[in-house]
């Protein structure tokens, strides 16, 4: 295992805030990535006291979201606040953020603006709807994008409301396809081809739209509108939550041929594995309320634990839903390193690993989130910023 990460060597500068933008920072950062927050001065990212907070008033998640990297404050509403991320934006090889399209540009802060000291700077934006086309004004949260990316329409059951994960997954999706696309620039500036730096536009709702799979050909091939299915999947069988007889629930996944035979012979209903209509996927979904009933009924009389073991021996997909506590004690998630513990004011705190995992540069964790502004003072001197002036921004608000 090496002790380099593919990463180093690149600058960051990670201008933004909450989840999107710094979402695309913190991977960087995983491995190898230099990434520089640049903050507001005071309280910095609104992030720091979002959900549950420690004893000092910062967010347990912050810990984890805010490591590796350096906290710089700036106040982009002053001039020297802007010259200081222009600065830092000279020698950078990557800059994110997740501002209102147009904002940059109002700051002197654009892709146009900036190019001109630095022409290979690869130029990240992460916003609701895009930077171009009638709605990239719009605000964009994760909730409202995820909405209009018809994400949420496939959600929840036909007779209620649409329901949403208890995540942000339009921001953590975003900053995913935006971490793959700052990757792609990396690469094709490499290779020399003269393009070098290049403008990265990530929309919220477009990261959502492309999980959505065929639900664009099957409309447009079949005139068909995929619908909301509840806990199942439409179009395959039997793939469903079960309730036990101990509260708990499971996860059936037999929609395979063989897999499906496999499960009803295990549930003890030869009659089901042996009938020739549901032997393909076609047939099942014709017939699936009879099958889902039969599990169902299955499920209900036995506890989990015993769901569990009678269907893994039969090597048939199975799962119980997890809560984080439940993750924590499992003997799989510890063999696998899932969990790193940082020090925060001299208290242990459990992190989520660094994911995926390389085996020869993996990611690692240098520090838990840092304190607002903690490497300004440091980082404006590397900058040629003297003593004097930095009193001066400090005194002005600037910094």
């Amino acid at each position: 295992m090496s002790a380099h990460r593919p990463l180093d060597g690149v600058k960051v500068i990670e201008v933004g805030q909450l989840l999107a933008g710094p979402f695309t920072g913190t991977f960087l950062g995983y491995f190898g990535a230099e990434v520089i927050k640049v903050e507001p001065p005071g309280k910095g990212d609104p992030i720091r006291e979002w959900r549950l907070l420690d004893d000092n008033g910062t967010s347990f998640w912050w810990q984890s979201l805010g490591r590796n990297k350096k906290s710089v404050t700036a106040n982009l509403r002053s001039n020297k606040g802007r010259e200081v991320v222009a600065k830092l934006a000279k020698e950078a090889d990557v800059l994110i953020e997740n501002f209102k399209p147009g904002t940059m540009e109002k700051w002197g802060l654009g892709p146009d603006d900036l190019e001109q000291e630095n022409p290979n700077l690869i130029y990240v934006r992460v916003s609701g709807y895009g930077q171009t086309g009638p709605y990239s004004k719009k605000p964009g949260y994760a909730s409202v994008t995820e909405a209009f990316s018809g994400f949420r329409y496939l959600n929840g059951f036909e007779d209620r409301p649409p329901v949403r994960p208890n995540l942000s997954m339009g921001d953590t999706v975003a900053g995913l396809h935006a971490v793959l696309g700052v990757l792609m620039a990396l690469l094709e500036r490499k290779q020399n081809r003269g393009t070098g730096g290049q403008v990265i536009d990530v929309a919220l709702y477009e990261a959502m739209f492309n999980l959505m799979e065929g639900v664009l050909p099957e409309f447009d091939g079949a005139g068909a509108i995929r619908e909301p299915s509840g806990s199942t999947l439409t179009g395959i069988v039997p793939t469903n939550t079960y309730l036990c007889a101990d509260d708990k629930h499971v996860v059936i996944g037999a929609n395979g041929d063989s897999i499906y035979v496999r499960l009803m012979k295990a549930i003890e209903r030869t009659d089901l594995a042996n009938d020739p209509k549901l032997s393909t996927n076609s047939g099942r979904v014709e017939n699936q309320q009879e099958i889902d009933d039969a599990i169902a009924s299955w499920t209900n009389s036995r506890a989990s634990t015993q769901v569990m073991q009678i269907l893994e021996d039969a090597e048939v997909p199975v799962g119980l839903i997890y809560n984080i506590k439940d993750m924590l004690e499992d003997p799989h998630y510890q063999s696998r390193d899932l969990f790193e513990e940082v020090e925060v004011d001299g208290n242990s705190l459990k992190i989520p690993a660094i994911l995926p995992k390389l085996s020869k540069t993996p990611g690692r964790t240098n520090h838990p989130g840092p304190q607002v502004g903690s490497s300004t003072i440091d980082t404006l001197k590397e900058l040629g910023y003297s003593e004097e002036e930095l009193n001066s921004m400090k005194n002005n608000g600037d910094i």
